[in-house]
């Protein structure tokens, strides 16, 4: 597979897409990644575009085992609190599918900087590179900020901020800021039920 270094915000997506599949996320639901089916589904609808290194063959067991030891790495990479260890551990991720860098054109005829995988890279090698190249792509066009823990107090997801004004917030906007409006409905309805809360005001009382 070929994946362009301009395009970080590719790599950056799959990396939060990836990091919040767990358990440790979702807790509601549970585990993302159940089975090879389940990674199979995953890549179809985040539009991957990474393939097992046999053309037409689904994902499997070893394929799955990989991917969910990738996560457990790319968690502990996003959590690393220094640059250059993000920098270390992407180009890492980037060499681990024997890519190599290439220049070529792109649909508009513009040169482009491409990383190339190598004959025979799986699944999970495949994925480390998209998501490799995705980081240092946001490490040089955006900044070591730009990774960051969701705000929500009750989510322990994390993301890659690459929207233009860098001021996203949560994980999965959709799903976290929701949880959060019900968190703080909730505890207002708690502090309005309870004993000690007193009724506002009602005004002057009319005469009958």
């Amino acid at each position: 597979m070929k994946f362009s270094f301009s395009d970080y915000t590719l790599g950056a997506g799959v990396a939060t897409e990836l990091v919040n599949t767990s358990a440790l996320v979702r807790r509601s639901t549970g585990e993302l990644l159940v089975d090879p089916a389940a990674l199979g589904r995953f890549l179809v609808e985040h539009e991957i575009p990474v393939a097992p290194a046999t053309p037409g063959r689904r994902p499997n067991e070893e394929d799955l085992a990989q991917v969910l030891a990738l996560r457990g790495e790319l968690r502990a990479l996003l959590e690393a609190d220094s640059e250059d260890r993000v920098a270390e551990g992407a180009n890492a991720l980037v060499g681990r599918a024997g890519a190599v860098p290439s220049l070529g054109r792109d649909a508009e005829g513009r040169w482009q900087w491409y990383v190339a995988t190598g004959q025979g890279a799986s699944l999970a090698d495949e994925l480390a590179a998209l998501i490799g190249t995705g980081l240092l792509g946001v490490l040089r066009t955006l900044g070591h900020r730009r990774i960051r823990h969701c705000a929500s107090p009750v989510c322990d997801g994390m993301f890659v901020d690459t929207s233009k004004a860098g001021r996203r917030r949560y994980c999965m906007p959709e799903l976290c800021g929701n949880r959060l409006n019900v968190a703080r409905h909730r505890a207002r309805r708690l502090a309005a039920d309870s004993p000690g809360s007193q009724p506002g005001p009602t005004g002057p009382e009319r005469p009958s």
